[in-house]
């Protein structure tokens, strides 16, 4: 019965890793191509962010 009521939790948990692995990739991606667009100019997306 315990298993039970930890699957849930536990499936929510690995959903929020993944969105957050994906997001990481996502933001990684994104600094890449702005590189790509213009290799002179460093971006930070911390800034780019505000």
């Amino acid at each position: 019965m315990l298993d039970i009521e930890a699957s849930p939790a536990k499936t929510k948990s690995k959903k929020r890793k993944w969105r957050e692995i994906e997001a990481l990739q996502d933001r990684y991606k994104l600094e890449k191509e702005l590189a790509e667009l213009d290799c002179g100019f460093e971006y930070e997306l911390e800034t780019l962010e505000r």
